[in-house]
């Protein structure tokens, strides 16, 4: 039970991309713009099935949250989010888990360090903290203060934008069977279909926090965003597992409004 339980908790805990452009994963440098404001409303649905020692496992979770930006200067944001979880477990066709509550806050800072207009190349780096607001007991938060850092490039041209991401987070627990530090890796594509709707598509790896695994979780996203206005974007992603260290699907949905 601690396995499916601390696999929950690295799901939504020590994504180094707690808050990129939904349904992405991987964040971009876009900023807000010094006293301007986002805020974002995306929910998770996932399912995975395993067999442990010929005993079937069923794991579904959903996940609704929501992430305030404010553009403290030009090229400063402050975003803060906070979540709800919920999350059932099914051994043999039988329920042996089912939780649900608010996670651990996030605090984030992005910074744009360079930018280049000329060559449509711009780079920021984004400190995070995780607070420990959810239920420890009940695995919906780490139970201590926590933090990461990623560095984020994007490079924009006529037909869309290409994002890469290196995070970073320390994972702060006790238990010698999880591992403390753990790397995230990603790029992602947007693409201008046509008008005001972009195709994306994402691919990324994150270290395993089980030390006695030595497969790394690695997934691929598909999805779409539409600009219903200037400052209003819907949006739909399907995530897949690259290797059964992956959730195996997960289905986002999600808006962003801007003021």
């Amino acid at each position: 039970m601690l396995k499916y339980t601390a696999a929950f908790l690295a799901l939504f805990l020590f994504s180094a991309n707690a808050f990129a452009t939904h349904p992405l994963i991987t964040d971009d440098t876009a900023l807000q713009g010094k006293g301007k404001f986002q805020i974002e409303m995306n929910s998770g649905f996932s399912t995975d099935k395993t067999v442990t020692a010929g005993l079937s496992v069923e794991e579904r979770g959903a996940e609704g949250g929501a992430a305030l930006s404010y553009g403290v200067t030009d090229k400063i944001d402050l975003v803060l989010g906070l979540s709800h979880h919920w999350h059932r477990i099914k051994e043999g066709g039988v329920n042996t888990l089912n939780e649900s509550g608010i996670g651990d806050m996030k605090v984030e800072f992005k910074c744009l360090c360079f930018e280049s207009e000329e060559s449509g190349m711009s780079i920021a780096l984004k400190p995070a903290l995780s607070v420990p607001t959810g239920n420890e007991r009940k695995g919906l938060g780490s139970g201590a203060l926590s933090g990461g850092v990623t560095v984020i490039a994007t490079h924009q041209s006529r037909l869309g934008a290409l994002h890469g991401n290196l995070g970073y987070s320390r994972n702060e627990t006790d238990d010698d069977n999880t591992r403390n530090n753990i790397w995230h890796a990603s790029v992602a594509t947007e693409i201008n279909v046509m008008g005001d709707l972009r195709a994306v598509l994402n691919t990324g790896i994150e270290t395993n926090e089980e030390k006695g695994s030595a497969t790394h979780p690695a997934f691929l996203l598909g999805g779409v965003i539409y600009a219903v206005s200037e400052n209003l974007d819907l949006d739909l992603g399907l995530k897949c597992a690259l290797n059964k260290a992956e959730t195996d699907r997960t289905f986002l949905v999600g808006l962003a409004s801007r003021f």
